[in-house]
């Protein structure tokens, strides 16, 4: 399941967009803001940010900071506030839905996650990062009604089924973290806002506070008419090129010899050292993957977005979405699988879920 990374992570790069739509003055006060919080001085960042606000209470952006700021902090209660409060103040904003939806994750308030989720997308359609965090959290709702069910019939067939296939697309992970929106930027004024393009490893578009000349925050406001940018659609990930195209085709093959339950032809497919998860043998990893891939009727299993590392000649990894559809299941998740080449064939030694 995708984790909860840190949110520093991107925080000084995607930042820069929406800082620089700023005027320079509150930009370079931001930005510096953006600076101590990634350099781990959180104190001295929450002590800035409160200064900017104490001039300018309403700026969505700098209030947005001050939530990124509490969550690294650890008050999550404090940041839940003043998320929830953006949403109130901008309720077309997607961002403070969906770093709300990742606090409540991070609380096991699942239900919660799922609601605000849903109004990020309500706000945002094309944000990816929120569709992707649903589909998480999703999983986790699903893996605790299994829970629920084999509680009162442990004897469940297709309960202890569906179980073992979701444990074992999200690599046994028993917590899930969506990611955090940490960037942001504008936004035409005549373009809905759900037309914005926000993601947390991603430059984000997102709207400016209304009258005000600050700009958005990394969660993002109502855009001021005379000062609003066009957003940018994101571009479509680019196919891997020639000198990868071989990593890719193996991965294609496996996802295809699993879609069609060619069991033999699926297991083929992984290294002598392929490392099974939760520490199983070979023996009994396999056997579980027979009885999961054959129990199904049907069985789509799609690859969107490959993107190949190279390590060197003979040693590989690749990032895709993967989307699995059975007649009992559906669900889409980041695998990356790290592969090396032997006898001229790419063959899987490694498997994880999430990014």
């Amino acid at each position: 399941m995708v984790r909860f990374p840190s949110l520093l992570a991107a925080l000084l790069t995607a930042s820069t967009a929406f800082l620089l739509s700023a005027g320079a003055v509150h930009a370079d006060e931001l930005q510096d803001i953006g600076k101590l919080l990634k350099q781990g001085q959180q104190a001295q960042a929450l002590e800035r940010v409160n200064q900017y606000l104490a001039q300018k209470p309403k700026d969505a952006q700098g209030r947005f900071l001050k939530g990124l700021i509490l969550t690294e902090q650890n008050k999550a209660a404090d940041a839940i506030d003043v998320f929830t409060k953006l949403t109130q103040d901008y309720p077309e904003l997607p961002e403070p839905y969906n770093n709300l939806a990742v606090l409540y994750a991070a609380q096991g308030q699942y239900e919660k996650a799922r609601q605000s989720l849903e109004m990020s997308i309500r706000t945002h359609p094309a944000y990816a990062t929120a569709y992707e965090n649903l589909g998480d959290v999703y999983t986790k709702l699903a893996s605790q009604a299994y829970d629920k069910a084999l509680q009162l019939d442990s004897g469940n067939a297709g309960a202890q089924s569906k179980l073992a296939l979701i444990r074992d697309l999200i690599g046994g992970r028993g917590q899930q973290r969506p990611t955090a929106s940490t960037s942001g930027g504008r936004i035409n004024e005549q373009q809905r806002p759900g037309q914005a393009v926000v993601a947390s490893a991603q430059k984000a578009a997102a709207p400016a506070a209304p009258a005000a000349p600050a700009a958005a925050p990394a969660a993002s406001a109502t855009p001021p008419a005379a000062e609003a940018k066009s957003a940018k659609a994101p571009e479509k990930a680019a196919e891997p090129k020639t000198g990868n195209d071989d990593v890719v085709k193996a991965v294609r093959t496996w996802a295809a010899a699993w879609a069609s339950k060619d069991v033999n032809g699926y297991l083929a497919h992984y290294a002598k050292e392929f490392k099974a998860p939760k520490g199983e043998s070979r023996a009994d990893w396999e056997k579980g993957r027979r009885q999961r891939i054959m129990a199904p009727k049907k069985i789509e299993v799609g690859v969107e977005s490959p993107k190949v590392r190279m390590i060197d000649d003979t040693h590989a990894t690749v990032t895709f979405r993967q989307n699995y559809r059975s007649d009992s299941l559906s669900i889409s998740s980041t695998k990356t699988l790290s592969l090396v080449r032997v006898n001229d064939r790419w063959l899987i030694r490694e498997e994880r879920v999430g990014s």
